[in-house]
């Protein structure tokens, strides 16, 4: 039951990922349907068995802000893959300004990278430039479809046709 579901709006765009119990209350409430199942699994009860779950769509359309990721540290981290940028390191990791914030660098998805506290140290109130030292990946504001894909771990074989991965 330590499985993840994919959770579709009315008109098929993904909104989150979801339990398997919290899928099934849907499905019994008659609020989701279930569009994908896993066939190697299925749930039992002591007198019924039903299909495992792994993709469902909502009955009825939930309206959803712009949706933009919001900038944080978690988010930074997460959309650098945990990884230093500088050395490519995973551990002792902190967030650095590109564009240091004492020479007008602002909290921005572009100005922010994550880097181990060696080359955070090592790079100081100076530009990677300046520094000699080079990132391995431009920072990007995340568009949020690739984000979510990304940033969920596996995805599994159902999920692809509605995460634009086929």
């Amino acid at each position: 039951m330590n499985a993840n579901v994919l959770v579709l709006n009315q008109d098929y765009q993904p909104l989150s990922v979801c339990s398997v119990q919290r899928s099934m209350k849907l499905i019994f409430l008659e609020k989701a349907e279930l569009l994908h199942d896993d066939p190697e699994k299925e749930l039992r009860t002591t007198r019924r068995s039903f299909q495992f779950p792994s993709v469902i769509r909502l009955r009825n359309y939930i309206r959803v802000p712009y949706s933009k990721i919001v900038l944080s540290r978690r988010n930074v981290m997460r959309r650098d893959d945990y990884t230093c940028q500088y050395c490519g390191k995973k551990s002792g990791l902190t967030i650095d300004h590109i564009m240091p914030k004492s020479r007008g660098g602002k909290d921005t998805w572009e100005n922010l990278t994550t880097a181990c506290d060696r080359c955070n140290v090592r790079k100081g109130n100076r530009t990677p430039k300046e520094a000699k030292m080079e990132l391995l990946s431009k920072p990007y504001r995340p568009v949020p479809i690739t984000f979510f894909r990304d940033s969920n771990g596996g995805v599994q074989e159902p999920w692809k046709p509605y995460l634009y991965m086929t």
